[in-house]
């Protein structure tokens, strides 16, 4: 199947058919462990792959759990599970749905949003569909599920709650008339897209992506793939460029710090703990009492008064801190690529090589050159890059010792062994 006819030279696209419910209603949501062992067994009366959705409150809540769990299967219709709300151990109140997730392919859109909350209440795939990754294998500008949705199946779905506070009790019906829609179309969504991947010789491609994200977003053992050292997550605090001096910077590694642990504490979002613009303020400020602290912005609310011995001790911490941070943090790979024409003339020509190779051979295959090859890979590879007698198997030995898949580095290994090479001596 294919993607739908291009409209003819001046005219326009058909508005989509509006889908503004499931077709069957929304689904009685699972709370109990009685009602949640009955949607496994509906689940199990059903047949082929399961569409599967997740719902997290982002934004709201410290941690990245589940809130809802959205199920639909061919045969059994959609089911809606409240992971949270059923009085029991989560593993094992859902363990009767994760065994019949167990028996089939999911088709999710942004596998890797949902997976890792997924795995935390034993759920994971034995096989996977990802229409998001899909559509960006296929060329597809705009991959957005509704998009996707409209462009190849010609449906106009209802959205508006995917910010929402997923935590809140209980959930109002228009939020559970949202969170249907998500897996209502998502099956015929994996037909469509996997006929324009086999329409384009992508179907391998898809499949060697799909067993990445399984294997290392929720692999069997519940392990994910070890991401690369991060910056000290402190250094992230919004406006913290104007905080220059080694004892600002100590505040705002205690603050953040002190705000981390009442956030993961009363599982909130840090922010709503403490916005990031007072932690900032104190910094700067540096008041020496309580009562200094609290006639700064925010600091003065009711609900900071109460904390307000918590904030001060932190920059008191600061204050005293025999290890006050560096003002800028030690290199983690290599510097910012703006930097490297200065720093390291031959690896600025070498990225600006590989990047022009990538970008052709994106251009060619129909493919965003981030899905070619991780970025930070190609980075890292041209910063250390020292002379190889086989620059081509050096560079695959290097981007499979990176995860990157098979197919992409048939398609880009020549390419970074070409620019990784001195240019030529004209001499």
């Amino acid at each position: 199947m294919g993607e739908p006819a291009t409209p003819g030279p001046g005219s326009t696209p058909p508005e989509p058919t509006p889908l503004v419910q499931p077709a069957d209603g929304i689904p009685d949501l699972s709370v109990t462990v009685p009602e949640i062992e009955a949607a496994a067994r509906l689940l199990a009366r059903g047949r082929g792959p399961f569409a599967v959705d997740a719902e997290r409150a982002s934004g709201f809540r410290y941690s990245n759990r589940a809130y809802l769990i959205q199920i639909r299967r061919a045969g059994a219709g959609t089911v809606l599970i409240d992971p949270v709300s059923h009085g029991a151990d989560p593993l094992t109140a859902l363990r009767p749905v994760a065994e019949v997730l167990g028996t089939d392919e999911w088709i999710l859109h942004s596998a890797d949003q949902d997976l890792p909350c997924l795995a935390e209440v034993g759920m994971r795939p034995p096989a996977l569909y990802d229409t998001e990754l899909a559509g960006r294998l296929a060329g597809f500008d705009r991959v957005n599920l509704a998009t996707m949705v409209e462009r190849l199946l010609g449906l106009g779905l209802a959205k508006g709650h995917g910010a929402a506070d997923w935590s809140k009790r209980p959930l109002p019906a228009d939020w559970l008339n949202y969170a249907a829609l998500d897996v209502e179309l998502l099956i015929e969504l994996r037909a469509a897209i996997s006929g324009v991947l086999a329409e384009q010789g992508k179907t391998e491609w898809a499949t060697q992506e799909f067993d990445y994200l399984r294997i290392f977003k929720a692999g069997e053992d519940g392990g994910e793939l070890a991401p690369a050292a991060r910056r000290e997550r402190w250094r992230r605090t919004s406006g913290i460029h104007r905080v220059r001096d080694p004892r600002g910077l100590a505040a705002v590694r205690e603050l953040w710090a002190a705000r981390d642990r009442i956030a993961q504490r009363r599982d909130i979002a840090p922010r709503r703990v403490l916005p990031d613009s007072a932690i900032i303020d104190a910094a700067l400020t540096d008041p020496t009492t309580v009562e200094g602290l609290v006639k700064l912005p925010v600091f003065g609310g009711r609900n900071q008064r109460r904390s307000a011995e918590v904030w001060f001790a932190a920059l008191e911490a600061a204050r005293h801190s025999t290890d006050p941070p560096d003002e800028v943090e030690a290199p983690n790979g290599p510097p910012p690529p703006a930097r490297w024409s200065r720093r390291k003339p031959e690896a600025a020509a070498r990225l600006e090589a590989s990047r022009a190779g990538l970008s052709e051979v994106s251009q060619r295959v129909g493919v965003p050159t981030e899905n070619l090859v991780s970025p930070d890979l190609v980075r890292r590879l041209c910063w250390d890059w020292e002379t190889a007698p086989d620059a081509l198997e050096a560079v695959d030995g290097f981007l499979r010792a990176g995860h990157a898949r098979p197919w992409q580095r048939e398609l880009v290994d020549p390419v970074l062994a070409r620019a990784l090479q001195p240019p030529a001596d004209d001499g």
